[in-house]
């Protein structure tokens, strides 16, 4: 079973930046004041074209425990910085939490397998460096491939770093970004999610690095990420 969350956890973004949550609660475990949905945090994010300076928690329902009306997050909530890439949290206490949001059946029915997975998906790139050049313009195509045995849900982000700005693709969006299958959804096992920039799009972008972030995220809220990296040259 999972860990309650507490200021004690260590938070981690991509970059290695470390979370420093702000407890709404008095409810502790082990010394660390237990997080609720709503709870805020801040990032020692050292990516300087654009860090990830904080973040803001939420469940995603999987337990049923509440501390004043609020859900207690779980260390395994699947949860995402400012700029939307994927926060690791982890927690050394013994604070653990069983319940279910549907009551489980008395004699102690088993946990449903997809609440006890432990393992967290498989994210690779097929195409971890793409060159665009302005003076040759050319559609350029990013291949991401997820595999787990209890697939939720994907999200896409594009961080613009010498603008420091950071855009939400997973729906394919703006125009001129074609991304097969969109919508974030992940029903099968295994997913191939192929992200095609067209010339227009890409000669909007500012001369330097674009990383393209695809987190994958189980049932459980387990999630892991694989990187591309789009270099623009005059």
């Amino acid at each position: 079973m999972p860990q309650l969350l507490t200021t004690n956890a260590i938070i981690v973004c991509p970059h290695g930046g470390i979370g420093s949550t702000t407890p709404t609660t008095s409810f502790s475990v082990a010394g660390g004041i237990v997080s609720v949905e709503g709870d805020t945090g801040v990032l020692s994010c050292p990516f300087l074209p654009r860090p990830c300076v904080g973040y803001t928690l939420r469940s995603m329902g999987l337990n049923a425990t509440r501390i004043n009306g609020r859900a207690a997050i779980l260390t395994t909530d699947f949860n995402q910085t400012l700029t939307g890439l994927p926060l690791l949290m982890t927690e050394t206490h013994e604070g653990f939490d069983n319940s279910t949001p549907v009551p489980l059946t008395p004699g102690g029915a088993p946990v449903p397998p997809e609440l006890a997975d432990t393992t967290r998906p498989v994210v690779t790139t097929l195409t971890p460096a793409l060159p665009f050049s302005m003076t040759a313009p050319a559609p350029v195509t990013a291949n991401f491939y997820l595999t787990t045995t209890y697939p939720l849900r994907w999200v896409l982000t594009l961080i613009n770093e010498p603008l420091a700005t950071n855009l939400d693709l997973t729906d394919g969006q703006p125009p001129n970004v074609v991304v097969t299958p969109c919508g974030g959804a992940w029903g099968s096992p295994a997913l191939s999610i192929t992200v095609t920039m067209t010339q227009s799009f890409l000669a909007g972008l500012t001369v330097g690095r674009h990383t393209l972030y695809l987190t994958g995220v189980s049932q459980r809220g387990l999630n892991q990420y694989a990187q591309s990296v789009i270099t623009v040259s005059p």
